[in-house]
Order: C-alpha cells, then structure tokens, then sequence
C-alpha cells in the first residue's frame, strides 16, 4: 500500500461535475424529494450487485446481514444517513463514481438544466442521482467498505469544486461492515427531512416496490420497514390498482411522468416469466444515443441480473420495464446472454407482444396512442426498415401527416383512394414545411391524391425498400417515372393548360441538356409538374436524393447526379426553344432551371454568385435593360 493511498487526498470534480453541482446548489426546485429516491434506488443497485456477484462468490456475503436499505434521522446533528449493506466500494471506485459523470448525455442535461425552470423532470435520466443530494445538503460524507475487502474509505465534499478521500476513521469502520453510509448534513431549509412521517411519505410514494426491505431508524422506538418490499410484475393483475402501476414504472424507470402503456402478463409453458413494462409518455433524453441501447432490466428469480440483455429490438428501445425468468440459469453470463436460445425465445415473444399491445391501445384508446406515437414514432419506424416479420404490423401502427391531414393511418389513406389508384404515394424531405410545398406534388394534388410527407430521417431509410400495405405498393413522387393519367383530375381547371403552347420536347431536352452538361444525369419531360418549370428527381434503381443527403453527411456515400425534369408547357422552358441555340439566354434559362429546382429542395446553387449574376441578367433582360 502506497503513502497516497494511506493519507488524505484532495481532488477536483471533472468539470461537468462542478457544473452540475453549481446548478444542483444554486438552482430553485419545485420539488427536492426526489434525492432520497435517487440514493435509495443507489443502494438498491448497490444491493442487486452483491445478490449477482455473491452467486459466483457466496463468500462477498460472509456473516453480515441480507441485503437490506437503513434511513438514520438525527435532528441533534442535522444529518439524514441512507446506509445499505450491499456491494459497497472501494477507494478508485469512489473517485470514478462520485467524482466523474461518465454517461454521454451529461452535457445535454447540463445545458437541459440551464434552460428549464423547473429541473424536476430531468433529474435521474443521466446518472446524476447522487449529486441531487447536493439540493438539500452542504456537506456529503460518503463511508463505503468494498464486500470482501478490509479498507474503509471516506469521501467528503461540500459541493464546491472537489471532494478528499481518506481513509476511514476506527469507529466509521467499525459501523460499515460492508455496503455504503451516506451521510448528509442538512441545509436549514431541509430539515423537514428528518421528520420520519417524511421520510415514510417518499419511499411510499417512490420506492415501495423496491426489492429490499427499507427500514426506518428513528431517534425514539425501534426500527421498522417502510416499504413493501415486494416484485410487483410477480403479483396478480387483480391485487394491483393504476396507482401502483404508476409508481412502479416511477421506480423502475426512474421517471416523472405517467405511463401512456402498461403491460403486465406471466408467461407459462415451456419457458416461465413474468414481464411488466411501461411506454413512457414524454420522450427521454437519451433515445436516439448511437449505441440504441435498451433499458429494460433482466432478473433471473427475483434477483437482478443486467440491464443490458437487449431484451427488446432497438425500435423499441423506450420501452421500460422488466422480465423475471424462472428458468435462466443465475450464474448467466453476459457472453452466454448474447447467444441462450431460451433468451432468444423470450426476446421474440415478448418483442410481439408489446407490437400486439401497441395495436390493441392504438384501437382502444387513441389518446395514450397518440403520445406514444408523439414521443417515439421516429423510433418504431426504424422496425419497418429493420423488422421484416413484423413489417406489416409496424406500417400499420404507423401515423403519418399527409397533404389532407395529420396522424392518418395507411388503412385509413387506402380507405379514400381515389379511382383507378393502385398506390400510396410518398415524398421524402427534412421538413414538412418544404415538402408541402414542393413541385412534385402538382400532379397528385390536381387529382386529389392523399400523399405522405415523410420528414423523420429514417423515412429515407424504410423507403429505400420495396415496400407495400395490405397488397398496395408505396411509390415514390421524387423518384422514377410517374403516371397518373388512369386517375381522373379533381376540376378542369388545370386541363385548359393542355392549350398553351408546348415546347419541342426533342429539341429543348437537347438543349438543355448542352447547357447543362455533367451538372444533371439526365433531363425528361415532367409528368409530375403542371405550373412549376422544373424539378429534381432520382433514378428508379439508385438512392432517392434524400438518403443520398444522409448518408453524404455521414460520409458514407457519394451523391449522384439527378434527373431534371421539365415541365414543356412552362413560359420559361418555352422560351428556351424560342432563344437562339448557344446562346448566353439560352444558357441562363436552363441553368436557372437546375439551381431554381436546388432552392426549392433546400439546396445551395453551387456556385451562388453566379446565380445571383444569371438572375440580375434575365431581370434586367426582362426589364429591357
């Protein structure tokens, strides 16, 4: 043992830390109950990790009591102790744990904190638990003894800008057996928290359903458990009320708000398991983190095993919740959890189940639908790109804002097609906004056509497959050919147009075509096109222009050049025929036609001063000038 590990150390938070903990002191708080279920969830988990290891090592269990959480009230001293007996910690553990944030979401919350007036929501969603307890106290003493090991460490700090480790004095050590104290010393505001009716108050309304039994040490009488202490998901359905559910998902997943969908069964058969799980109703910080992690908790037997089995496809990654396994075995590595076929099995049932429950609250109740669709329809639509079995299924769950609507149903689009139609047509942009103002819907529009705008970043993805719905097809009005012509017009109003006079097509494709040269693939005549002059589209075999986008900005691909459609009966295209062939009118006009079809697909013209030069030209032109 070396003389820094012996003597007392002084060492800075990381900067996050200091952040947080300035904004945890400084900030106001409708609310700061919420940091004593912060630090009893802490010695839950601290408590589940000695019941996993000690599976392995029955010895980490030695002769101290089981695993249980103990609340200490002392009004003489002005401190709240919340101790447990579980895995506890040793000195590096302390400094990485209490000293450094190491989730990478830490910075969204610190700026999240900064912004809201009220931070009650955000705590606990970043592993930033303990540092709540800064809200209610100055000064934090934390005695931790690691299970198995003989040194008891200290840490202390006032919330300022760093926290000393020392070893643990004879009569700390003698109190920490094994397991963590954490000892708080109130603010004067605080105090309130010493009152036991308190302190029972919370931990029923947060931490009831905790697995360990809770027990409250008042100065007077003797000790007594608080909570339940009971699994919920292995109780009856009958025996629970919405009010338990509510808290339950509270606890578990470490929220504030209601569930939108709650899913309670037991599994009998050739596999037994008990699952409980919750669709949030507000979106958590974390959802679209690159490593999609899942969070629902596996527990073999009523002890927690992980969190991170991957018991839910990524699209269903919000979910929250829990399955109990009565079969696993206890000792279950992570190795052998990414390939034991009874998981496997479970993972596949309970994945349909909560699709099949998804549909059932979709028909049932429209409302708490809606939320969950509000919060995580960008995620459930990276399964129709992902999930093939359930495909189907996924497209119908799916609600789309269209041309006519918002939050429509393909069922329901199919519902109102129009005569002659056989497809569901599509348009993929970055925002709906734009979309609806594209050129390409000008031909469904003038038949009344109902077409989805598609503005999530995964739509570039799911419709980059051949896909269809109850035997349509879904079709692309930014790609390939288009024809509408077997579908009768809405009005007239666009037939008196036939009139107008139309350009030669051969020979105005020609030309343009010279003007343009390498800049575009190709040029057509529009059929998707009835009073703009021009568009962009994409190849029917390639990338749509979209997903080319995405995957450009990722650097994962090379765009290609688009298709420029014209539309032959525009003044503009006509009067590129009636222009001198080769000349600089000539040139501006279709030149024009590209960068103006660019803008529209909020797109730069590539080389924006000569845009801006070509356009003074043909307005001065224009102007006589």
């Amino acid at each position: 043992m070396t003389t820094s590990d012996t003597a007392t150390h002084t060492q800075p938070f990381q900067a996050e830390v200091s952040e947080l903990l300035h904004l945890m002191v400084h900030s106001v708080y409708s609310e700061t109950d919420i940091f004593l279920r912060e630090l009893v969830s802490n010695a839950s988990d601290a408590c589940d990790k000695l019941r996993y290891e000690a599976i392995a090592n029955p010895a980490l269990l030695g002769e101290g009591d089981a695993p249980k959480i103990r609340i200490i009230p002392n009004k003489t001293a002005g401190t709240l102790t919340i101790a447990d007996n579980g895995i506890g910690m040793e000195r590096q553990e302390l400094i990485d744990h209490l000293g450094t944030i190491a989730r990478s979401g830490t910075k969204a919350f610190v700026s999240k904190l900064k912004e809201a007036k009220d931070g009650l929501g955000l705590i606990g969603q970043f592993g930033v638990g303990f540092y709540s307890a800064f809200m209610v106290a100055d000064k934090i003493v934390v005695v931790s003894r690691r299970a198995g090991e003989s040194d008891v460490w200290t840490w202390t700090s006032s919330g300022g800008s760093g926290f000393e480790i020392a070893r643990a004095s004879e009569e700390e050590a003698a109190r920490v057996a094994r397991g963590t104290e954490i000892v708080l010393h109130l603010k004067d505001d605080a105090k309130k928290y010493l009152e036991t009716y308190e302190i029972e108050r919370i931990v029923g309304a947060y931490s009831d359903n905790i697995l360990f039994p809770i027990e409250l040490v008042p100065e007077e009488g003797e000790p007594r458990q608080i909570n339940s202490a009971s699994a919920l998901w292995q109780r009856s359905k009958s025996e629970l009320s919405t009010e338990d559910y509510k808290k339950a998902y509270q606890q578990i997943a470490s929220a504030f708000d209601d569930p939108a969908m709650t899913l309670h069964y037991r599994a009998e058969g050739r596999y037994s398991y008990a699952v409980l799980l919750f669709a949030p109703s507000t979106k958590p910080f974390d959802l679209f983190e690159p490593n999609r992690k899942g969070r629902v908790k596996l527990y073999v037997r009523r002890v927690f095993i992980t969190d991170d089995a991957d018991l839910l496809p990524g699209y269903l990654r919000f979910i929250r919740g829990v399955v109990d396994s009565e079969d696993l075995p206890l000792n279950i590595s992570r190795e052998m959890l990414q390939n034991n076929p009874q998981l496997a099995q479970i993972r596949k049932a309970v994945a349909t189940r909560v699709v099949n429950e998804l549909e059932s609250l979709a028909e049932k109740d429209a409302e708490n639908f809606a939320k969950i669709w509000d919060a995580f329809g960008a995620v459930l639509k990276e399964g129709i790109y992902e999930d093939f079995e359930r495909r189907e299924k996924l497209l119908a769950l799916s609600r789309f804002t269209t041309t006519t609507g918002e939050k429509r149903a393909l069922k329901d689009i199919v519902a109102d097609f129009k005569p002659n139609q056989t497809e569901i047509y599509y348009l993929v942009g970055d925002s709906i906004e734009r979309l609806k103002s594209s050129p390409r819907l000008e031909a469904a529009a003038a038949r009344g056509i109902e077409v989805l705008l598609l503005s999530d970043p995964v739509d570039a993805f799911w419709t980059s497959m051949p896909t269809e719905f109850e035997g349509k097809p879904l079709k692309s009005l930014s790609q390939g050919d288009l024809n509408l012509d077997l579908i009768p017009r809405v009005d007239d109003k666009d037939e008196t147009k036939k009139d107008e006079p139309e350009a030669d097509e051969a020979a105005t494709i020609a030309v343009i075509k010279a003007a343009l040269g390498e800049r575009v693939s190709d040029v057509k005549a529009s059929t998707r096109l009835t009073s703009s002059a021009s568009c962009l589209v994409a190849d029917s075999q390639g990338p749509s222009r979209e997903l080319e986008r995405l995957l450009a900005q990722q650097n994962r691909g090379m765009r290609t050049k688009p298709i420029l459609e014209i539309n032959l009966r525009h003044p503009m295209v006509t009067a590129i025929t009636k222009a001198q062939a080769g000349s600089n009118t000539v040139d501006d006009l279709s030149l024009l036609l590209l960068e103006q079809a660019q803008i529209l697909d909020g797109e730069l013209p590539e080389d924006p001063a000569a845009f801006a030069a070509r356009l003074n030209r043909l307005v001065l032109q224009g102007l006589g000038g």
